[in-house]
């Protein structure tokens, strides 16, 4: 068994520096779990070795190198409404999820965690009613969330309101985020967009 400590309080100082109550809350979660929640050893994902490389990618935080480090302990899965989405999609990104209220790190109304999208994969137009919020910690990605649209790079933060419309694309080197919902955050809500025109990104 293995803590992830130094993740888990980078991740908390990231979080702590958006400013709502939620954000907050999760931050506390995180600290508190960092120095007693211990993992186990987790299944390999085939997109292992992408999410190291631009973990340890020169566009990259310092902490996403922590996230290649904990490598062997960070469940790395498909997204839990992968059913819903084009099946190119599900295979082209992973999901960690560390907090939210069936675990590894136990909140009964917040899900937190880490999100890799491959090389040029463009996750189309979606919404739901979680409001949420990433932030890159490597790589680059066009982003669209309502009538902006802007690019993200290491360090970038960008808030969804419950039901906006959000699309990404990620950059040549892909990206690694970090996540967070709250408010409605089951996956009921959850639903692709009609998107003929790509979003523009």
């Amino acid at each position: 068994m293995q803590t992830l400590t130094p993740l888990l309080l980078a991740l908390a100082d990231l979080t702590a520096a958006e400013p709502r109550a939620a954000a907050q809350a999760t931050a506390d979660i995180l600290r508190a779990a960092a120095s007693k929640h211990r993992f186990a050893p987790a299944p390999r994902s085939v997109l292992d070795d992408a999410i190291t490389a631009a973990a340890l990618g020169a566009n990259a935080l310092p902490c996403a190198g922590l996230v290649a480090a904990g490598a062997v302990f960070l469940p790395w899965q498909a997204s839990p409404a992968a059913a819903l989405q084009p099946g190119h999609l599900a295979a082209s990104k992973a999901v960690v999820t560390l907090v939210s209220p069936e675990g590894p790190i136990h909140a009964a109304d917040l899900r937190f965690g880490l999100f890799y999208q491959a090389p040029g994969v463009y996750y189309p137009l979606h919404a739901h009613e979680a409001a949420e919020t990433y932030t890159l910690l490597a790589g680059t990605a066009p982003w669209q969330a309502g009538e902006t649209r802007r690019v993200l790079g290491p360090g970038d933060s960008i808030y969804h309101p419950p039901q906006m419309p959000h699309a990404m694309r990620a950059g040549p080197e892909g990206f690694l985020a970090m996540w967070r919902w709250s408010g409605d955050i089951g996956f009921d809500s959850y639903r692709m967009l009609p998107d003929p025109e790509g979003a523009g990104l």
